[in-house]
């Protein structure tokens, strides 16, 4: 006996973790920069991880009351209806419940390229098809809505990122409300806010106000640190609120992610210094290495080196990781996560070393 044909599948190719590629040189984990993986370099807020601490007493029980409180703190935020917040185990988790209850085996989705590749692998999990909509590096990966509704075709699913993933770019509220407007009535739009914290600009969370076509998605793993507790939501219309418990898996984030993200939402400080110092990291790449980059609104830019490859393993010896967009369709391109001001500077010191050479 064999799984199903799986030909059509691809894997998801993860930033490789400080441990891994420290005994690979045979280095400290602490004499690394690790700018690969748009983690967050203060890690999470020490509420957080007291919250964590506490919560490992009460790790033998179900997470019923900690999922529905955090469930209600979601929806006060963003002022919806509790049933509106659908919790995940990560982000990646809330595209597999928006995959379960929209697509039907066959149907198609439109996700962007380059992009986060979760959309397509989680589409094809569910039997979907998957189109494409080509972001162009020569027009700066602009995010223009007739840029994805010249693509689309009808599909089940269109997903939008925003601050979008490689590129640093985002849609305006405007363009993501005329991609909605321009698709069939039973389309649902995704927008992939995970790094949200980070752009100055409102949410798409808006358009639900008035809309039953648009789902945002979020996450705690990036502006509040926990990507190690993978905790993630969408927020859904209204009309899709029944739909969570015929598709989500039973507690659907753990109770350590649950009182995690609790803590998270209180210390507001920790997200405020981390938004702020990616937006000075973003300004000093940018300003200060010798190479082409693009206007970011996450925390990371894009850096076009030529040979990426080859520019990221020379980094690696240098104790710097950086993420080689190969994976993303551009080889020529890698991506700098925002660090410390220390870890910033020292990163965009040895790119410029190495691309002297």
């Amino acid at each position: 006996m064999e799984p199903r044909d799986l030909s059509a599948h691809v894997e998801y190719e993860a930033g490789r973790g400080i441990e891994e590629v420290a005994r690979e040189l045979g280095m400290d984990a602490d004499e690394l920069v690790k700018l690969a993986s748009n983690e967050n370099p203060f890690g999470p807020s020490p509420a957080a991880v007291d919250a964590i601490q506490r919560a490992a007493e009460r790790a033998s029980s179900y997470p019923k009351a900690s999922h529905a409180d955090l469930t209600d703190r979601l929806a006060e935020r963003w002022s919806v209806a509790s049933e509106q917040v659908w919790l995940a185990n990560g982000g990646d988790g809330a595209l597999d419940y928006l995959a379960r209850a929209t697509i039907e085996p066959g149907d198609e989705v439109l996700v962007p390229r380059p992009g986060f590749a979760y959309y397509g692998m989680s589409a094809r999990y569910h039997h979907g098809d998957v189109n494409e909509y080509v972001l162009s590096k020569t027009d700066g990966f602009e995010l223009a809505a007739e840029t994805v509704l010249d693509a689309y075709d009808g599909e089940r699913v269109v997903y939008l990122t925003s601050p979008h993933n490689p590129s640093g770019g985002r849609f305006s509220l405007d363009a993501i409300e005329a991609i909605a407007d321009g698709t069939n009535e039973e389309t649902l739009v995704v927008v992939d806010e995970a790094y949200g914290e980070y752009a100055d600009a409102p949410s798409a969370v808006e358009l639900l106000a008035d809309r039953d076509d648009v789902a945002v998605l979020r996450t705690f793993s990036k502006a509040y640190g926990l990507a190690g507790v993978r905790l993630g939501y969408a927020v859904v219309p209204e009309e899709w609120a029944d739909a969570y418990a015929a598709v989500n898996t039973p507690f659907a984030a753990s109770e350590l992610a649950c009182r995690a993200g609790l803590a998270a939402l209180d210390d507001d400080e920790h997200v405020e210094r981390s938004v702020e110092t990616a937006r000075w990291a973003r300004e000093y790449v940018s300003d200060n290495v010798n190479a082409p980059t693009w206007e970011s609104h996450a925390n990371f830019v894009l850096v076009e080196v030529g040979n990426a490859e080859g520019v990221a393993a020379e980094l690696r010896e240098r104790g710097v990781i950086v993420r080689d967009c190969t994976s993303f369709g551009l080889p020529d391109c890698v991506r700098v996560t925002c660090g410390t001001e220390a870890e910033t500077r020292t990163a965009v010191r040895e790119i410029n070393e190495v691309l002297a050479e």
